[in-house]
């Protein structure tokens, strides 16, 4: 599965500090799937930089004409 490949699967998503002083993104989904993901502060501005600019660059293309006739 890629970053292009529709999915089914519902998840839940949390974002938090942790007692450790990490940054955890919790991701728990269908079929018992809980997943913990540590992060230490500076990765985690890392990853917040990369969604700020996926955040764009699919702005980007929603804005794009697609060259296809609109449905009215």
């Amino acid at each position: 599965m890629g970053i292009n490949s529709p999915s089914d699967i519902a998840a839940n998503l949390q974002i938090g500090p942790t007692d450790a002083g990490m940054v955890r993104i919790y991701i728990e989904a269908e079929g018992g799937i809980d997943l913990p993901l540590d992060f230490d502060p500076e990765e985690a501005e890392e990853i917040a930089e990369e969604l700020r600019a996926a955040a764009e660059a699919a702005r980007a293309m929603a804005d794009k004409p697609s060259g296809k006739p609109k449905n009215r």
